[in-house]
C-alpha cells in the first residue's frame, strides 16, 4: 500500500529549497531598497533592472547546464560579443534580421561545438579551454569590427526595446520563456537526466550506458547558443555592437548560477535558481548605482554574496567536516600504490586501503 506524504512535510521540503530562501531574500531586499530610496520601485528603474537581468539570465541558462554537467564555461562573455558583432555585420551587409539572428546563433553554437570537442576528445580541462576561448573571442571581435562600433537597423531594436503583454519588455518575455523551456529540459527530458547523472558521477553514468561524450559536447553547444542569444538581445538593447560588449559578464553569470544553487562540482542546479540569482545580482548592482556607492564596494559585495551562498549550500548539504591533519591521508596504515586509479576520466577520490 502506497503511503501518502503528509502535507506539512511537503511544505517543509519546499521551504528548505534554496530557491525559496533566495526568493524571500529578493523580496525583503526589494522592500528595504524601496523604503531607502524612492526611485527604486519606480517603473523606469524596474525596467532597467529587468533589462539587465534578461541578458545575464539568458547566459546563466547555458552556464547552469554546464555547471550541472561538472564543467565550467568562462567564454560566455566573449561569445556574447562575437554574436553581437556577427548579427550587426550581417545586417549591415543587407541580410534580413531574422537570417542574421540565425547566423549569430549558429556562430555561438559552432564555438560551443569546438570547445566541447576539445574538452572531450582532447581531454583538456574545460576551465583552460574556455579561458583560451575568452581571449580568442575578444580578438575576433576586434578583427571583425576593426575596433569600431557597428550600428543596427531600427527594425532590429524591437527585441531589446519594445514592450508587449501589459508593458513588459520583449527581452524579458523571451528570457522567461527560455527559463521555462530549459527547466523542462533539465527536469523532464532524457538529456537533462543524463546531464545530471554525468555531473554527479561520470564513471557511474558511463557504466549505465549514457553517451557521455555526445552529451558533454551538446551541453557546450547549448551554452554557446544561449550566449549568442544573449548577445543578440544585448545588441538590440543598446542599438550598436561593440567589441567590448559582455566584457567581465562571465563572472556575474557564474555567480548567478552558484547563488541559485548550482554546484561547482556538478550534479545539481536549476534554471529557476539561476533566474533568481540573476535577479539578486541585478538588484544589488542597481542599488549601488542609486545609492551612489563606490563600484569597488559593488564588486566586494558580489564576491561576499557568492562566498556566503556557497557556504550556505555546503551547510545545507551537511558537507562541513573537520579538516585532516597536516599531510592529508589517514594517520595510521598505508595507502596501496595505484589504489586510486581513475577509470574513464572520472574525478573520483582515491580509496585508501590500510594494511594490517
Amino acid at each position: 500500500m502506497q503511503t501518502l506524504t503528509p502535507p506539512w512535510q511537503s511544505i517543509r521540503g519546499f521551504l528548505r529549497r534554496q530557491e525559496t530562501g533566495l526568493a524571500v531574500v529578493i523580496v525583503i531586499l526589494g522592500l528595504l531598497l524601496g523604503f531607502g530610496n524612492s526611485l527604486f520601485l519606480t517603473s523606469n528603474n524596474l525596467y532597467n533592472i529587468v533589462q539587465a537581468v534578461a541578458v545575464t539570465g539568458i547566459l546563466a541558462i547555458g552556464e547552469a547546464f554546464i555547471l550541472i554537467a561538472g564543467e565550467i564555461d568562462l567564454s560566455v562573455g566573449s561569445v556574447l560579443g562575437v554574436s553581437g558583432i556577427v548579427v550587426a555585420s550581417a545586417m549591415s551587409q543587407g541580410i534580413p534580421w531574422p537570417i542574421a539572428i540565425v547566423i549569430a546563433l549558429a556562430a555561438g553554437g559552432l564555438i560551443g561545438l569546438v570547445q566541447g570537442s576539445i574538452v572531450v576528445f582532447g581531454k583538456v580541462n574545460s576551465f583552460i579551454v574556455t579561458l583560451a576561448t575568452l581571449s580568442i573571442g575578444r580578438g575576433l571581435t576586434e578583427l571583425m569590427s576593426g575596433g569600431m562600433p557597428v550600428t543596427v537597423p531600427s527594425s532590429f531594436l524591437f527585441i531589446g526595446q519594445e514592450r508587449i503583454l501589459n508593458d513588459m519588455p520583449v527581452s524579458v518575455v523571451l528570457f522567461i520563456v527560455l527559463v521555462a523551456l530549459a527547466q523542462v529540459v533539465l527536469s523532464r527530458s532524457v538529456f537533462g537526466q543524463r546531464l545530471t547523472a554525468i555531473g554527479d558521477n561520470r564513471e557511474a553514468a558511463r557504466l549505465t550506458g549514457i553517451p557521455i561524450y555526445r552529451t558533454r559536447i551538446l551541453v557546450f553547444v547549448l551554452s554557446g547558443l544561449m550566449a549568442a542569444a544573449g548577445g543578440v538581445v544585448f545588441t538590440s538593447q543598446v542599438g550598436i555592437a561593440e567589441s567590448q560588449a559582455g566584457n567581465g559578464i562571465e563572472l556575474s553569470v557564474i555567480a548567478a548560477c552558484v547563488i541559485g544553487g548550482a554546484s561547482l562540482s556538478g550534479g545539481r542546479g536549476s534554471m529557476i535558481g539561476a533566474l533568481l540569482g540573476a535577479c539578486l545580482l541585478g538588484m544589488i548592482t542597481n542599488a549601488f548605482i542609486l545609492l551612489r556607492l563606490s563600484p569597488f564596494l559593488q564588486e566586494l559585495s558580489i564576491g561576499l554574496v557568492i562566498v556566503l551562498a556557497v557556504l550556505f549550500d555546503q551547510f545545507r548539504q551537511g558537507s562541513f567536516s573537520r579538516p585532516r591533519a597536516f599531510g592529508g591521508g589517514p594517520k595510521s596504515g598505508s595507502v596501496r600504490p595505484g589504489a586510486g586509479a581513475v577509470s574513464g576520466g572520472t574525478d573520483a577520490a582515491p580509496t585508501a586501503q590500510t594494511t594490517p
